[in-house]
């Protein structure tokens, strides 16, 4: 048991420390994923790809032994309907978002009507190049 100075500290329920160890394997691949796509040289690469893989196979293998110790519940069926109901919010929300890009980006073009015109085509009724 745990003791600290005569106390007894609380024992960490193993589905906390597996939902710990599953967190970092996560974490792990991503940034050994993020290595390997950076990395230059291909042993290099080759390192962080099978290091990659490793923490992959061992994300799953204790993803199935929580699950089978009903440690982790995997999300519920979501009807189709929902879904449906969610990509018409999201698609509404885009359409509005690039009604709104538009809106400014021609305000923006409106407000700003004497921006420098690339070489050789300056206007001509300009009093700098007369």
């Amino acid at each position: 048991m745990n003791q600290q100075n005569g106390m007894q500290l609380p024992k960490l329920p193993d589905a906390d420390w597996a939902y710990t160890v599953l967190s970092d394997l996560k974490r792990v691949v991503r940034e050994y994923a993020t290595a390997a796509t950076e990395s230059t040289c291909p042993d290099v690469r080759k390192m962080f790809t099978d290091l990659t893989n490793s923490s992959l196979q061992m994300q799953g293998e204790l993803y199935n032994a929580m699950q089978s110790a009903n440690m982790y519940d995997t999300s519920s069926p979501v009807l189709r309907q929902e879904i449906q109901k969610q990509i018409q919010t999201y698609t509404h929300t885009q359409q509005q978002t690039q009604q709104f890009i538009g809106q400014r980006l021609s305000g923006m073009k409106q407000a700003q009507p004497f921006m420098a015109q690339p070489m050789g085509q300056q206007q001509s009724d300009s009093p700098l190049y007369n």
